[in-house]
């Protein structure tokens, strides 16, 4: 919520006598003062902007040996004038998304819209009731070849080249995706777009220490100074981002005052294999039985050490805490999410049924 500061009217005043406003006027300006305040408000709360961790699950044979998954960060109010220049949206855009990326045209973050992002399309209308992988490669090559031809040109023989790009649209295609928002301030996004467009853009990738989630890390600690820490102990110093999504909602839980939102965006229905749970390192470690069964053979004390450490300081399930379902197909306010009061387990969302985040009561 923003900070609001009711500014002094000036009168002339002789002693106790008021000059040019009697009381039962002086009685009705301030009647009319306070409901225009109130209402200055109320609008002001119903576009606070948003914030949002994403917390992607693994797919694929990299998703095998690295589960700990992907972690982007979503602006309700921050939208992309190109996908590495941004600027406040205009009315009806929906956002964008931003992340850290490896072997993207040496770019350190790429920002794409939403509906891009998650779907490869420019329209609610565009996105598929369920995808087959043939679909989601001709939908993310048609959006590239519309829309990204200076970041990403065609390849040998005028084909779509190989490569990362891929990220940068129809994710949820490939994977479930759980989301945990906070609100934000208009001078928030603002510090945050000139910071963004002020500072050279140039790829530092790191997988240990300087990859997705520290992106996320860096971008909520921004808005939220000390919001999102590391855990030394499960992580063993990595950030993860199964670790982010734990501290984003520790920090709402200790600032009730902040609006605090969690949903998930369902993966496509269709015949794409199924992400995956994401992990912590040690989680990981102990989840992977090519690992896990010869330590416990052969140093069962290091293997009961890591259990201790999981049973401790590793327990999130992130299926456990949504209480949304994200639906981007249903129509919004602009830069507001779209989403389901629903049980976890509920993956469809019935139209009627449909409100806003901001509408949708949440005890963190």
């Amino acid at each position: 919520m923003g900070n609001f500061v009711q500014n002094e009217i000036p009168v002339k005043t002789t002693g106790d006598v008021v000059i040019g406003i009697g009381r039962g006027m002086q009685r009705n300006f301030r009647t009319l003062l306070l409901l225009a305040l109130f209402a200055a408000l109320g609008a002001a709360t119903a576009h606070a902007g948003k914030v949002a961790l994403l917390l992607e699950e693994p797919y694929g044979e990299f998703g095998a040996m690295n589960p700990t998954g992907h972690a982007a960060i979503y602006l309700t109010d921050v939208c992309a004038e190109t996908p590495v220049l941004l600027r406040r949206c205009d009315p009806g855009e929906t956002g964008v998304v931003i992340s850290r990326y490896h072997k993207i045209d040496g770019y350190d973050w790429i920002a794409m819209p939403l509906l891009a992002y998650l779907y490869a399309v420019k329209d609610r209308d565009q996105i598929p009731a369920e995808a087959n992988a043939a679909l989601a490669k001709q939908l993310r090559d048609a959006y590239r070849r519309k829309y990204l031809m200076d970041l990403v040109p065609d390849g040998p023989d005028d084909k779509a080249p190989g490569g990362d790009w891929t990220q940068l649209l129809g994710e949820a295609y490939i994977r479930k995706i759980y989301g945990y928002s906070i609100e934000t301030r208009p001078e928030q996004d603002d510090a945050l777009i000139a910071a963004f467009n002020d500072h050279r853009n140039h790829s530092h990738f790191n997988l240990f220490f300087n990859n997705c989630a520290n992106f996320a890390e860096n971008v909520l600690n921004f808005y939220y100074p000390h919001s999102i820490h590391r855990n030394f102990i499960e992580d063993v110093g990595m950030m993860t981002p199964k670790q982010t999504a734990r501290s984003l909602e520790k920090y709402a839980k200790r600032h009730s005052d902040l609006e605090f939102t969690t949903f998930v965006i369902p993966q496509v229905p269709g015949q794409i294999r199924r992400s995956t749970p994401a992990h912590g390192v040690i989680e990981a470690l102990l989840e992977t039985k090519k690992y896990m069964l010869p330590l416990a053979f052969l140093h069962p004390a290091v293997a009961g050490g890591l259990v201790v450490v999981y049973l401790s300081e590793g327990r999130f399930h992130p299926g456990a805490h949504v209480e949304t379902i994200f639906d981007p197909r249903q129509e919004a306010e602009p830069g507001v999410l779209v989403a389901v009061k629903t049980a976890p387990a509920t993956v469809t969302a019935s139209p009627a049924k449909v409100q806003t985040l901001r509408d949708v009561s949440f005890e963190p």
